[in-house]
């Protein structure tokens, strides 16, 4: 969105036609056509039709809060969700880590009361969602972006909130020594070359992160309390001694792995946070001392861990309180002949194993229909296949519901006959 489409669509009329958008018809192309039956142009018609769509995708990030909200395409595909965001305003307010409990999910930001308003610098906002939930957990915010159009945005989404104001400067250039804690979540996409206008493409070195992941490192490791946002397949080599490196899924989705240092930082090393039905929190201080032995034998039950355990490299660390082993030294399942119960099941996905069958798809193909099989999901690790493809070669009539995983039990590929728990 350029800023002169941002004035037009921040004036009241437009905001309220907005709020009102469900009055029209359903259909896209009539709603544009009533539009501008109304005198709205055609950019402002774009931007109307587009912010209702956006509204409608970020109640999955943000819940009811996303009605009253603008978006970009990219902020909302960036923007941390609400619990998530939640996590992140306790572990900077020192309120301490999510070990799961009745109320584990209970995420919703509130205004907390205190003496004194611990202060925060949230450098790189975005569209405001993390500031969102350090305003509304206590803090007093000083949310920065360096796009002018995200700061207006990031200004507009946070105007309830008294105890949040909105700069458009860049990271480097604020004074940080006098807050209480920084958040930063450096820009890690740049506008594509050769693309088309607006779309983005990933940046691969940190060191062209905006700003720069050593620049964000060192202004962490001298604040009192700081947390760092980063894309879940940072390269373990890169966390600093002075950190700790938590990886996050949100309902089965890895979403993200924050760096936390100073009074934010729990215990050095590595750790997964498994947000759901239930938290789990698993640190690399779980995994055993030897598991050098730990491959072993298929049982009754093929565990397949959380994803944020997995890309923290924590995968044994559930091995004991799960009774389980792994199928192979190299291939993230791991296998018990005991149902997973207790906290530590929250980290896997279960499923229960009826047969072992071949990987070739003529002979898969002939085993599924004399099993009745007829519908499959289609699951892979230590395997090169494309689901789709597989599932388009086996060409099964109709039947039972079962799951395939792919994978490898020694040097042998093999298909795992399997049915969720």
């Amino acid at each position: 969105m350029d800023p002169q489409t941002l004035t037009e669509l921040l004036d009241v009329s437009v905001l309220d036609r907005l709020d009102r958008i469900e009055d029209l018809p359903a259909d896209e192309l009539a709603r544009s056509s009533a539009l501008r039956k109304e005198g709205y142009s055609a950019e402002v018609t774009a931007a109307l039709l587009t912010q209702a769509q956006l509204r409608k995708d970020a109640v999955k990030k943000l819940g009811p809060f996303a009605e009253d909200m603008l978006f970009t395409r990219d902020g909302l595909a960036q923007a941390t969700r609400l619990p998530v965001a939640a996590h992140h305003a306790r572990r900077l307010l020192g309120e301490g880590e999510d070990t799961g409990g009745d109320n584990a999910t209970d995420d919703s930001p509130d205004t907390a009361s205190t003496t004194s308003a611990p202060t925060i610098a949230d450098l790189g906002c975005g569209i405001g969602a993390d500031s969102f939930a350090f305003a509304g957990m206590g803090a007093q915010v000083t949310a920065v972006d360096a796009d002018e159009v995200t700061a207006a945005i990031a200004s507009f989404n946070l105007r309830h909130l008294a105890d949040a104001g909105v700069e458009h400067a860049r990271a480097q250039d604020v004074d940080t020594a006098d807050f209480d804690a920084l958040w930063f979540d450096p820009a890690r996409r740049t506008v594509g070359k050769g693309t088309k206008h607006g779309s983005t493409a990933r940046i691969v070195d940190p060191e062209d992160f905006s700003p720069s992941l050593s620049w964000v490192i060192d202004k962490a490791i001298a604040a009192k309390a700081a947390g760092v946002k980063l894309g879940p397949a940072l390269d373990h080599g890169l966390i600093p001694d002075e950190a700790e490196a938590q990886w996050v899924s949100h309902l089965g989705e890895v979403v993200e792995v924050c760096l936390y240092f100073g009074a934010a930082r729990q215990r050095p090393g590595r750790s997964a946070l498994v947000m759901g039905d239930r938290t789990l929190v698993v640190h690399e201080d779980d995994l055993p001392d030897d598991d050098e032995d730990g491959v072993g034998e298929l049982g009754q039950y093929l565990l397949e861990p959380d994803g944020a355990i997995v890309r923290a490299g924590l995968v044994t660390a559930l091995c004991g309180p799960l009774q389980a082993h792994r199928v192979h030294p190299k291939i993230a399942y791991l296998t018990t002949d005991v149902a997973p119960s207790g906290p530590a099941s929250a980290g896997v996905s279960a499923y229960e194993v009826t047969d072992v069958l071949p990987a070739k798809i003529p002979s898969l193909r002939k085993a599924l229909i004399s099993r009745g099989i007829g519908s499959v999901v289609i699951k892979k690790r230590g395997a090169d296949i494309v689901p789709d493809q597989v599932r388009r070669q086996l060409k099964l009539p109709s039947g039972d519901k079962a799951t395939l995983v792919f994978t490898r039990l020694g040097e042998r590929h093999v298909v795992l006959l399997t049915q969720p728990c």
